[in-house]
């Protein structure tokens, strides 16, 4: 058994201030006769008497065809009243500030896409949009190949030596990881795998694959057991969302056509399309306490989208991030102890401010 760990490096974040209002230019009118030009003199010295001079007007908001790549973050400048409840036509900018700790974390894995190939293509207009009305970071890299390692190291702080994507019969790790510890720690966790034949299957079959579903990989204290009961068909998703009981920690794979890995990315597109806005209209999410991540697993810079009441709607980061940055961020919003190299990692959530 091989259990990785690593070394600290902190970068800090940097963010680019959101640019004001251009100033508008106006022509003078040739030839005004007199009486005209007085009263337009009267009328500026009015609103000048009322308004100080001032302009009431905000600053304009535009979005670009799809986000583009700059530097630092970029945060747009205006976002929805603070009070508002989020939601899915407005998942992020409800929020001034992000809760010191979440209830509830959301991971829905795609595969095999890099960031320009998904955001901003013709076939992929929901998660674009949604990267429009929340947040990405075009510098997120996997942290092994192929899938496998990249699926162990968001969850375990460590790829465990794992180079191929062999299933659970050929690898099985007792390691630490994340579904023991929100477990540990009093939470629930749950996978949701679409097409598995049985809760928690070890075994690839049609278009499930093993895989991508990391829990079926350790068998530590507790480890197994649990993964018979919380490692569950996608269906069971839908009663966990209506009765308001989302699991402190949700995993959600879809299979291998709708994660974009056997299909064209319109097909997954048309997935998330379906699911995603399930989940930010559920309670858990309208509470304002619950983030969902969109990611992919690998090549770098891999496509992935950020939603969180707090995150400014448009916000593009450059930051240099990866796998073990997201579970960083996860620990930390759920106030758990950092694993293997999430201890090192940068914090997704001072990246994109959640």
């Amino acid at each position: 058994m091989y259990n990785g760990a690593v070394a600290p490096a902190h970068l800090p974040r940097r963010r680019r201030r959101a640019p004001g209002p251009s100033r508008s230019r106006r022509r003078a009118w040739p030839g005004a006769p007199l009486s005209r030009l007085v009263a337009l003199a009267s009328v500026a010295a009015l609103l000048a008497a009322c308004g100080n001079g001032r302009s009431a007007l905000p600053p304009a908001t535009t979005h670009a065809t799809a986000p583009t790549a700059p530097t630092t973050a970029s945060p747009a400048p205006t976002s929805p009243a603070p009070t508002a409840t989020p939601s899915a036509a407005v998942p992020c900018g409800t929020a001034t500030a992000p809760p010191a700790r979440y209830r509830h974390v959301v991971w829905i894995w795609m595969e095999n896409h890099q960031w320009s190939s998904v955001i901003g293509n013709a076939g992929a207009p929901y998660l674009t949009g949604l990267a429009h009305r929340c947040g990405t970071d075009t510098a997120w890299s996997s942290v092994g190949s192929p899938s496998l390692p990249n699926y162990l190291g968001a969850t375990a702080g460590s790829t465990l030596g794992v180079t191929d994507d062999a299933d659970p019969g050929a690898h099985s790790f007792a390691a630490d990881n994340l579904f023991r510890q929100v477990r540990a720690a009093g939470g629930t966790e749950r996978s949701f795998v679409e097409s598995m034949p049985s809760p928690c299957d070890l075994v690839s079959s049609g278009t499930y694959a093993a895989k991508h579903n990391p829990a079926v990989y350790f068998d530590g204290p507790g480890d197994r057991a649990a993964c018979r009961a919380d490692d569950l068909q996608l269906g069971a998703l839908d009663a966990a969302l209506a009765s308001g009981s989302l699991p402190t920690f949700t995993s959600i794979t879809p299979n291998i056509c709708d994660d974009m890995h056997s299909c064209p990315v319109a097909a997954g597109d048309r997935w998330l399309a379906t699911w995603v806005p399930r989940i930010l209209d559920s309670p858990a999410y309208r509470s304002g306490t619950t983030f969902v991540v969109v990611v992919f697993d690998e090549p770098t810079p891999l496509a992935n989208v950020v939603v969180a009441p707090a995150i400014h709607p448009g916000t593009v980061a450059a930051s240099p991030v990866d796998h073990y940055s997201l579970l960083h961020a996860t620990e930390d919003a759920l106030g758990l102890p950092l694993l293997g190299r999430a201890a090192t990692a940068r914090n997704l959530r001072d990246v994109l401010g959640f």
